[in-house]
């Protein structure tokens, strides 16, 4: 059969043959890819946790992803420390996890990202002293209220936006990472989101989507800084997950819950620089890569008038 195949082969023209090993090259590409994504999703094992030390660092563990990353990673035997801006909250969540995992240390840090960062940053610095932090997860961030057009994006939300998710995730960074870097181990996970990554646009979260496509570039830098230290730094980009700051109160196939998102995160702490742990959120990534931008650009743009409207309407009838 082979010797066939090859027989017929040089019988025919030289762009003939040039077009089919193309497209044998392609079929191998698209298989190999394809396995790939089989192993890294389903069949990969996570790697242990407490190889890289024995405590882990979460900011904005009071809610949503946060709260869900902290339960996970107490679930694989390491102690935490969490960092929010609420103390009834931190309490709640750290007698929760004591509650169900009781051999698990919990120590909380009040820290008001959108107030005094120094200060909170300081306080890291002197609670994280002399423990092996071996897992930071940088999860802290704010959003919209609802989607706006940049000219009605009032002073306070653009300076909170700014600072919360970008000096807030930049500095606790720079307090963690020289003690990874003493004891030559670490992991640090920053919160992306596939409005800055997955879609070319995010049309009325403008300043939100810039914010998160730093996360993103500050990353990759770090990632390839220290990959030789053994530190491996990456961004998760989530697309829709059902929390608060989404709106979005049920999950689904495609939108998963706190828990969902944070138990396929937790499983991909340590490999790729970049990453989108749930995986139906990559199936939607691949139809959005392979659409024109345009047409991306206008349904987003579409879908977001829709969610100002609706914005609109609720703050009209708070005023009634």
């Amino acid at each position: 059969m082979d010797c066939c195949i090859i027989s017929k082969l040089k019988t025919q023209p030289f762009w003939f043959i040039i077009l089919f090993a193309l497209g044998l090259l392609t079929i191998l590409r698209f298989t190999l890819t394809f396995l790939n994504w089989l192993y890294v999703n389903f069949l990969r094992p996570s790697k242990d946790l407490k190889k890289y030390g024995s405590w882990a660092l979460v900011t904005g563990p009071t809610d949503g992803i946060g709260k869900s990353f902290a339960f996970q990673l107490a679930s694989k035997g390491l102690n935490l420390i969490l960092v929010g801006r609420n103390p009834d909250k931190l309490k709640d969540v750290s007698d929760s996890i004591q509650a169900k995992f009781g051999n698990t240390q919990v120590k909380t840090i009040v820290v008001d990202f959108a107030g005094d960062l120094d200060e909170g940053v300081q306080r890291i610095r002197e609670t994280i002293e002399g423990l092996d932090i071996g897992v930071l997860i940088n999860n802290v961030g704010i959003s919209y209220p609802y989607a706006k057009f940049f000219h009605e994006v009032d002073e306070e939300l653009l300076k909170n936006l700014i600072k919360v998710n970008v000096v807030g995730t930049t500095k606790v960074t720079q307090a963690v990472l020289p003690g990874m870097l003493k004891r030559k181990k670490g992991a640090i996970v920053n919160i992306g989101s596939g409005a800055a990554i997955v879609i070319p646009s995010d049309p009325l979260y403008a300043v939100y989507a810039a914010t998160k496509a730093y996360i993103d570039q500050f990353s990759r830098s770090l990632y390839v800084e220290y990959k030789k230290s053994g530190i491996d730094v990456q961004c998760q980009v989530p697309l829709y997950v059902a929390t608060k700051m989404a709106s979005i109160k049920k999950s689904s196939f495609f939108v998963p819950s706190t828990d969902g998102y944070a138990k396929a995160g937790v499983r991909w702490i340590g490999y790729e620089p970049r990453c989108t742990p749930y995986w139906p959120h990559t199936l939607l990534w691949a139809v959005a890569y392979s659409l024109p931008e345009f047409i991306v650009d206008a349904w987003r743009l579409q879908f977001c008038i829709g969610i100002r409207k609706r914005g609109l309407l609720k703050d009209s009838r708070k005023k009634d």
